[in-house]
C-alpha cells in the first residue's frame, strides 16, 4: 500500500513535511516552523496539523486573518490537495503526495506518485499526477530534494512541454517554441494539467544547469508582470 506524506510549499523555502502529531506554525517569528514574511504576517500567525485522517489549518487569531482559496478560515478547516493558504501577500501551498516504498515522512526521494503498472514492459517508475494537486514547483522541489535525474513531461491546458534534470538540477528544457531557460521558465510557469516524470533519462545535448529555485522565483515574477499587466 502507497504511505501518504503532506507537504507544505513556499518557495524559495524547502519544503516542510507535516508528522503526526506535531504542529507546524506559520508566522513572522524565526521560531515558526515555516516562516512567512510581510508586514500582514503575525508572529505566530496560523497552525496546520493532522487530525486523525486529515490535515487541518487554524487561524492563530492573527491580526490580519488567514485565508484558504481566498476564503477567510474562521475555524479549523480540513485542507485538500493544491489549497492556498493565504497570509497576506505571502502563499504557502498544501500537497499530498504517495510513496509506493514505505519511506519514512521526511524523505523526499520517492514522495510522488509512482505508477508501475507497464513495469513489467517498460520503465520501472513513472512519477505522475495532476498539476492542481501538485503544482510543478512543488514537483520541481521535490526531485532536487530527491537529487533525482530524469525527464519530467508537462501536460498543459495549452500546450506540452519537457525538462530534464541530472542531480537535482536543470538542464535542458523544450517546448514547441523554445527550449533552455526560456522553455524551463515556460514549464515552471503552467497551472493545470498533468505532469510525469522517467527517471534516468538524459536530454541529448544539455543546453544549461540551473537550480530548481532560480527558475521558480524567475517564473513567479514573470508571471506577476503578467497579472499586472491584465
Amino acid at each position: 500500500m502507497a504511505e501518504v506524506s503532506c507537504l507544505l510549499f513556499a518557495p524559495p523555502r524547502p519544503p516542510v513535511t507535516l508528522r503526526p502529531g506535531e504542529e507546524v506554525v506559520l508566522g513572522r517569528s524565526a521560531d515558526c516552523q515555516l516562516p512567512v514574511s510581510g508586514s500582514q504576517a503575525s508572529r505566530r500567525h496560523a497552525a496546520v496539523c493532522w487530525k486523525g485522517a486529515v490535515v487541518l489549518v487554524t487561524d492563530l487569531e492573527s491580526t490580519n486573518g488567514t485565508r484558504v482559496n481566498g476564503e477567510p478560515v474562521t475555524e479549523p478547516r480540513v485542507l485538500t490537495p493544491g489549497d492556498r493558504i493565504e497570509i497576506g501577500e505571502s502563499v504557502v501551498t498544501f500537497c499530498r503526495v504517495e510513496s509506493a516504498t514505505a519511506t519514512p515522512p521526511g524523505d523526499l526521494a520517492q514522495t510522488l506518485v509512482v505508477d508501475r503498472s507497464a513495469e513489467a514492459s517498460g520503465p520501472p517508475e513513472v512519477l505522475r499526477g495532476d498539476l492542481r494537486e501538485i503544482p510543478v514547483f512543488a514537483v520541481l522541489q521535490m526531485l532536487e530534494m530527491g537529487a533525482k535525474t530524469g525527464a519530467l513531461h508537462v501536460d498543459g491546458e495549452a500546450s506540452a512541454c519537457r525538462l530534464w534534470m541530472q542531480d537535482g538540477r536543470i538542464v535542458h528544457a523544450e517546448t514547441e517554441k523554445s527550449e533552455g531557460m526560456e522553455a524551463a521558465l515556460a514549464v515552471a510557469q503552467v497551472r493545470a494539467g498533468r505532469f510525469d516524470f522517467t527517471p534516468g533519462v538524459a536530454p541529448a545535448s544539455p543546453s544549461m544547469s540551473a537550480g530548481v529555485v532560480e527558475v521558480i522565483l524567475e517564473a513567479s515574477r514573470l508571471l506577476d508582470e503578467a497579472s499586472e499587466g491584465e
